[in-house]
Parts: structure tokens; sequence; C-alpha cells
């Protein structure tokens, strides 16, 4: 399976990768640093089974990544796990609609990250 991490801030996209890495279900587990980078990830080394996407980055931020990916027919069984500190209701709502599967409030444990993944991917 191949993994997504879009996320502005290092640390966090190496302890993204480690948990889904102690899962032993990934084989390609790639980084992004915004929603530019993924959608340029997406097109070379694509397509994800999942993508792990922060809300608040530079140059396009998480949601506005979203809403293209879920308007690209080849992505259609790409699940999007958004991973963030965003915790306002309507924009989790927002998220949902727009098409997240999942949605990971930060921060949080390896097991929730977990359970979480493999709920979405139905592991």
């Amino acid at each position: 399976m191949k993994a997504l991490v879009v996320d502005d801030s290092q640390s966090m996209r190496n302890i993204v990768k480690t948990g889904l890495k102690s899962m032993g279900v990934f084989n390609q587990i790639s980084e992004a640093v915004n929603g530019v980078d993924a959608l340029e990830k997406i097109d070379s080394e694509g397509p994800f089974d999942i993508i792990l996407l922060d809300w608040y980055m530079p140059e396009m931020e998480g949601f506005d990544c979203l809403v293209k990916i879920r308007k690209d027919p080849r992505l259609n069984n790409t699940k999007v796990m958004m991973v963030t500190t965003e915790n306002q209701q309507e924009n989790v709502i927002r998220a949902v609609i727009a098409g997240a599967n999942e949605y990971l409030m930060k921060p949080f444990t390896n097991e929730m990250l977990e359970e979480k993944v493999r709920m979405v991917l139905g592991l």
C-alpha cells in the first residue's frame, strides 16, 4: 500500500511516517510540504491508497487540496484523512462534506493513528 503524508512540519511528517511504518502494511510512504507539493506528488507517484493531510500549510491549505483531490475522478478510490489541530466543528463538518474519510486531531498517539488508518482502509 502507498501513503502520502502532507504537513509543513518535518517533525509532524516524521511522527506520522513512524506510526504508519509500525503498521507494517505500507511499502511506500511519501511526503509533501503543502497542498501544491501534494498534488505534484500525486501526479508523479500516485495514486496513493491514503493521503494524510494537515489543514494549515503555506501555498495551499489542506482543505483546498482535499477539494482538488475529490474533483479528480482518478482519485475516487483514494482515502483522505485530515490530521490537524483544526478543531472548530464547522470546519470538521466542511472537511467531511468535501470528502474527507476521517479526521484525526493533533496531538494523537500512534494507537489512535493506527486505529483510524486501519478503519479508513478497511484493514
